[in-house]
Formats: structure tokens, C-alpha cells, sequence
């Protein structure tokens, strides 16, 4: 055995032999005669003048996204060979001729430490690749136009049968016109062992991860409306009202396929989503229900918040979860391991505290948990003590986990080779083979953790390439859960993250659904308790069980309003405003015609319709906006399931004109509810009225006074 002593190299551990061997000397000694070669090959071919010329045109037009990567061989074995297809895009003004694309590597080198191998990736590593690997011609290229392009080496070829170490090489792919180089891509190759005479050495245990969960989230409105309308329906179509989004049968069936190929990918559902789909699949583990934000949750310090919105905290616990997960299997014995999967906020000590009371003795964290600036990675196994007992953090590894969900490691987009799955794979088997050439003989379980929308067929690629790599073991999630911890690990809990990790734009989102859920769970339950009555005999327990099923649908609704899924935020609050407006609108005043008086006191009729299959109680107003004509002021009304109901406010009038009435719905407790109406009253002037008895009094006065001075006068003497 090698023994091998551990010194510190830019910020890293590094592992270095004890001995010093014949072959690693020759090995090096052929990485300095390759960068001699390289640099009297820079010197023996400059550009011309006029290869000078395009470049320095070109070098003003953006060459960013010129040269992708599409595929590559990640894994190289003494018999692969290697495969590269690209895609060269003119992204400058003007026409570019004719040029060659190389694929060329150092066949020689060993990345010795994090920076060297990230340098590399950016493309600030000044590593020599003299070794061609091969060419090809790529046509003249008009602006905007592509080509695509492909090289393939076959296992014999003499750069690649030139390495002699496995491992990651950095590899350099170039695009070149008359001379002149115009765009690159750093990526890499790893070597495996097979054929070499290297001693090998224990494979680096890794976990992956994939979440089961519905892309997004939508309302079935037709059996939203056979809920409303019919009175309640059946459990299995009540958990179906939430329901995935219409291209994930689609991927279902593609992550089937991939599930079934890789037996070993660990996938953990949300039971919810379980419970909805229409074909069974095989899982490892289950989420929480539908995802439910847990560090959200404990970040926003608002259980009464969460209450008003209709969760509670049974409705997302570990047992709940169970409790689907055997709904959705048909088999109320069904056992499996519930694990708290991390929301948008970080595993605060307060979260952990949370996930533990809720009955989830294992937590998965699939970002910034694990520390970015560690020496050496380790495994990703945390156990962490809390007020409600010790938990389990399950930690993802960043990087790697990273790669695997699509993001390059760079931000700043200088990982040139990063932009594509191809890529993003190889950088990710490189990045695995260098950590466990780190500490090659410690015994470590990575854990790799997808993403919600991971396409099929890059978690395909992925799983292929792992059970490709023979540094790489795949293990299962209980393997992880069970493995030894390492001393700094024990010790995290004083370590844990101290910010809830949730951004001002988290935060509102949050609040908003919070408030708008508020609000549809406020309506429902002034529906069931102020509006909707309960008769008694034989339609008791049915209305009992309708109101039940009402107050179920929100919480589901709720709950994945509340999950992890941005995209489902506003339309399953959405969708659970559509649900109470379906109650409250349901019960409505039928507008009125106009109402003509002709006396004092007149009767202005006004029907409600119940469009419920169960009887409901309200309260009516009538209140208009003139002083001389007014309407009694409430009335209460029972109507009907499916029917109407008639009341009839008394108009008194005190002078002719005109007024608007207009009439509301209240609940029981008075509360206002639904949409008012407007009806036109109209009076017009009688005799009979105030006026007329004035008119009719002032001329008898006059008829009076006549009459008296008719025979009171002096008569004329010739009368």
C-alpha cells in the first residue's frame, strides 16, 4: 500500500505519495516536452497578416455562443473512443469562411488542485493540449447561420492511447477561418483505469436523488363544478381535483422509462402527486404533501397567518404523508420513509425544530447547507439536535448537484463549455473522479439531488455515466441515512445556516398567497356556517359531509399554493378563489324590472335563487338614495336547493320623483356577501297624494269665499 501524506495546496488537501515512482517522473517530463512542443508550434505557425486582419474585424463583432457543445464522451475507456458533435453558430456581422474545428487535449496532465480544475473550466487555466485528437471542416457561414459538426476518434487513436494515468484531462475544442482562431470551449475528458497498470483505489460512494413531483398544478373546474353543483363526490375524485399539468403524463412516462433503466436512481414522490396520477411508479421515499414549504413556513414566524389561509399542521405532517402515499397505493399497511425535501428557505435550527415535530425524523437539503469553502468533501449526512429530538440532514453536495440540475459553475457565465447538458455531464464526471483522487482512501457518500422538472433525458445521461464511472458506487437513500458521520459533521449543529434564506420577493409572494387564500377560506366558512343550513332528519349528514369535502378542497389547493412550486402559487389560489366564488355566487338576487307608484305604499318583490343542492338562509336589504321615497329596510328569506324565493319590500312614498333601490345579501351575521342589484322606483303624482288634498282644500277655500261674497255684496238697484 501507498501511504500518502495530506498537505494544504490553495486552500485544498491534496494528497501526495510518499515515494516517488519512476513512471510519475517520466510523466511529467512529457508534460514539460509537450508545453515546449506547444509553444514552438505557437511560434511556428503565427497568424499571417491577413489572418491578423479577420481577427482583429472579428474580435469587435460578439463571438459569445458561437462554438456548443451537443454531445461528448464524459467517460473514456481503453475501447470508447471518443465522440464529440458541436454546433458552430456566426454570430458576427459578416460572412465567415470556410474554417476547422480541433479537438485537442493534454493527454499527460493531472489536475492537482479545486482552482486548477476550475481555472480550466473558465478558461483561465494556461494548460498546453498538444495532443490532436482530431478535425473538421466547417463550411463558410453566412451571419446567424449554424453548422453542425462532428469528430470521432476511435480507441486506437495516438492521443488517446497516449494516456497513460486515469482520471480528468482538460480538453480544448477550437474553431478557426484562415488562421484565425475564433472561438473556444474548455471542457473535459476522464480517463477510466481499465487497460492501464495503475493501482486502483476504493470507489467514492454517491447518492442521487430525484424529487417526483408534477411540473405544475391546475384546477379540474369539471369536477369542481360536480362538487359545487352536486352536493359532494366521491374521495377518489376529490383528491383529483388538483390536478398536474397536461405535459406531465408525457414526462411521467419518459421518468418511468429512465426509473426502470437506473434501479438505482432514488426516487422520492410527493404522495400527492402519487395519489393523482393515473399510472403507478415505483418511489424510494415520499416528500412532504405537496411539497409544502416548510422553510417557508418557519421563516414567515406566522402560524395564524397559515391558520386564516386553511393549513394546519396536521395537514402537512409526516404521518399525513403516509396516510396518502397508502391512499394513493391502495394499501393502508404501506410503509415507506417520509422525508422533509427543502423548500426556498434554508434548514434553519427553527425549521429543522419544525420538520422534527411534525414526525420527519430525516430532512433532504438540496442547497446551501454543506459548506462552500470546505477542504475536502465528505459526507452528506448531518445529524443535528433539537428541541424535539435529533434529525437527520441529508445535505446535497453543491457542485455536483449543481452541474446535475443545469447550472454551470460560474456565474458570470466564463465556464464556456457549461452552457449545454453535454457539458455540464462532463465537467460532473471530471468534478467526481478529482474528489475522490483527493482523499482516495476515505470512505465518503456523496449525495446529488435533482430537480422537481429534471428532463428524462439528462437524468438518462447522467445515471449512464455514473454507472459508468468505476471511481463512482451508486448507493440508496438508506445507505446514506445509516452511513458514519465525520467528526466536523457531528459538530454542525452550531454551524447550521443562520438566515431564513428567503429574498424580499419570497417573503411577498408568500404574504400574498397567504392573504388571497385568507380571503377564499374566509368565504367558504361564512358559506357553511352563515349561509347554508342544516336540516334536520336525513339530509343532515349529507349536507355535513358536503361541507367537509368544501373545506378539504381548500386545504389541497392550499397546500400546493404553499409548496415549493412557484408556478402553482397563483393557480391553485386561483384555483381556490374560484371554489368560493362558486358558493357565494351561487346564492344571487334576481335582478328586478322598475317599479312605477301610484300611491303612498306600494310592495316591491324581489327574488333569490339558490343554485345549491341544499337549502341556504340569508338576509335581504333594500336601502334607496332619496328621502321621500324609501323601502323597508331587511327581510330574511329560505330558499330552496336548486329553486327561489320571493320578498317584498314596502315602498312608502311622500312626493313624486324618482329613486334607486338597492338591494344586498347578507349572511346571517350580517355580514355583506355576493353581487347587489339596482331597481328604479318611479312615483307619479295622484290626487290622492299629500299635494292633491292641498290643491283640493285651497280650492274649496276659494269656492267658500266666493259663495260668501256672493250673497253678502250690495245688490245693484237695477238688479
Amino acid at each position: 500500500m501507498v501511504v500518502r501524506k495530506e498537505t494544504q495546496q490553495t486552500g485544498v488537501i491534496v494528497n501526495q505519495s510518499a515515494q516517488r515512482h519512476v513512471s510519475r517522473g517520466l510523466r511529467a517530463l512529457s508534460s514539460i516536452l509537450a508545453m515546449v512542443l506547444t509553444m514552438a508550434l505557437m511560434l511556428l505557425y503565427a497568424p499571417t497578416p491577413s489572418a491578423r486582419a479577420m481577427e482583429s474585424t472579428t474580435s469587435a463583432e460578439s463571438t459569445d455562443g458561437m462554438l456548443s457543445i451537443n454531445s461528448s464522451t464524459a467517460v473514456l475507456t481503453d475501447t470508447s473512443g471518443y465522440h464529440l458533435n458541436a454546433t458552430v453558430t456566426n454570430t458576427t456581422g459578416q460572412e465567415i469562411p470556410a474554417g476547422t474545428l480541433t479537438l485537442a487535449m493534454n493527454a499527460f496532465y493531472t489536475f492537482v488542485s479545486r482552482n486548477d480544475i476550475q481555472d480550466w473550466s473558465e478558461s483561465n487555466g494556461r494548460i498546453p493540449t498538444p495532443q490532436s485528437v482530431g478535425q473538421a471542416d466547417v463550411p463558410a457561414l453566412q451571419p446567424g447561420a449554424s453548422a453542425n459538426v462532428s469528430i470521432d476518434a476511435d480507441a486506437h487513436q495516438e492521443s488517446l492511447a497516449a494516456i497513460n494515468s486515469w482520471g480528468p484531462k482538460p480538453v480544448l475544442l477550437s474553431y478557426s477561418a484562415n488562421g484565425t482562431p475564433l472561438a473556444q470551449s474548455h471542457t473535459f475528458v476522464t480517463r477510466t483505469g481499465a487497460g492501464l497498470h495503475t493501482p486502483s483505489t476504493p470507489a467514492l460512494h454517491i447518492t442521487v436523488a430525484q424529487p417526483l413531483a408534477a411540473n405544475g398544478w391546475t384546477t379540474d373546474s369539471k369536477l369542481l363544478g360536480q362538487l359545487v353543483d352536486e352536493g359532494g363526490i366521491s374521495s377518489s375524485k376529490l383528491a383529483k381535483i388538483a390536478m398536474p399539468s397536461k405535459d406531465d403524463d408525457a414526462r411521467l412516462k419518459s421518468l418511468q422509462q429512465t426509473f426502470a433503466k437506473h434501479n438505482m436512481l432514488q426516487v422520492v414522490g410527493d404522495p400527492t402527486y402519487l395519489q393523482a396520477m393515473a399510472m403507478p411508479t415505483r418511489v424510494d421515499g415520499i416528500t412532504q404533501p405537496a411539497l409544502f414549504d416548510i422553510t417557508a413556513y418557519s421563516a414567515m414566524n406566522n402560524a395564524p397567518a397559515y391558520s386564516a389561509a386553511g393549513i394546519n399542521d396536521r395537514q402537512w405532517s409526516a404521518a399525513k404523508a403516509r396516510k396518502t402515499y397508502q391512499s394513493a397505493l391502495g394499501d393502508s399497511n404501506a410503509d415507506i420513509t417520509a422525508y422533509a425535501w427543502q423548500g426556498n428557505g434554508n434548514w434553519t435550527l427553527q425549521a429543522l425544530t419544525k420538520a422534527r415535530q411534525q414526525g420527519y425524523g430525516t430532512v433532504i437539503a438540496t442547497h446551501d447547507f454543506e459548506e462552500d469553502d470546505a477542504a475536502t468533501v465528505r459526507t452528506g449526512k448531518t445529524v443535528v439536535s433539537t428541541d424535539a429530538g435529533d434529525i437527520t440532514v441529508l445535505s446535497a453536495q453543491n457542485v455536483l448537484s449543481g452541474l446535475a440540475q443545469g447550472k454551470a459553475t460560474s456565474d458570470d457565465a466564463n465556464a464556456d463549455s457549461e452552457g449545454t447538458t453535454a457539458g455540464r455531464l462532463a465537467r460532473f464526471v471530471a468534478q467526481s473522479a478529482f474528489y475522490q483522487m483527493e482523499q482516495p482512501y476515505a470512505e465518503r457518500n456523496l449525495l446529488v439531488c435533482l430537480n422537481e422538472d429534471s428532463d428524462p433525458s439528462v437524468v438518462d445521461a447522467l445515471m449512464s455515466d455514473i454507472e459508468q464511472s468505476p471511481w463512482l458506487n451508486l448507493t440508496d437513500l438508506a445507505t446514506l441515512k445509516d452511513a458514519d458521520i465525520s467528526e466536523d459533521a457531528a459538530s454542525m449543529s452550531t454551524d447550521l445556516p443562520q438566515t431564513d434564506g428567503l429574498t424580499d420577493s419570497m417573503r411577498s409572494d408568500v404574504q400574498q398567497t397567504l392573504s388571497a387564500l385568507a380571503n377564499s377560506s374566509s368565504n367558504i366558512k361564512r358559506f357553511n356556517t352563515s349561509i347554508l343550513i342544516k336540516p334536520n332528519g336525513k339530509d343532515e349528514s349529507d349536507v355535513n359531509t358536503w361541507s367537509r369535502q368544501l373545506t378539504n378542497t381548500h386545504t389541497i389547493m392550499a397546500l400546493h399554493a404553499l409548496g415549493g412550486e412557484s408556478p402553482s402559487r397563483s393557480t391553485m389560489a386561483e384555483g381556490a378563489n374560484q371554489l368560493a366564488a362558486l358558493l357565494i355566487n351561487g346564492v344571487a338576487i334576481t335582478p328586478t324590472e322598475s317599479v312605477n307608484v301610484v300611491s303612498e305604499t306600494a310592495k316591491m318583490p324581489v327574488t333569490i335563487s339558490n343554485s345549491h343542492p341544499y337549502p341556504v338562509k340569508v338576509k335581504v336589504s333594500s336601502l334607496t338614495d332619496s328621502m321621500q321615497i324609501v323601502t323597508s329596510r331587511f327581510d330574511t328569506v329560505q330558499v330552496p336547493p336548486h329553486g327561489e324565493a320571493q320578498v317584498a319590500f314596502t315602498i312608502r312614498v311622500s312626493t313624486s320623483g324618482t329613486a334607486n333601490a338597492t338591494i344586498s345579501l347578507f349572511d346571517r351575521n350580517g355580514a355583506a356577501f355576493g353581487a347587489t342589484q339596482v331597481t328604479h322606483i318611479t312615483s307619479a303624482l295622484q290626487i290622492s297624494d299629500k299635494s292633491g288634498f292641498v290643491i283640493i282644500g285651497f280650492a274649496v277655500l276659494l269656492g267658500a269665499v266666493g259663495l260668501w261674497r256672493q250673497f253678502n255684496r250690495k245688490k245693484d238697484p237695477d238688479e
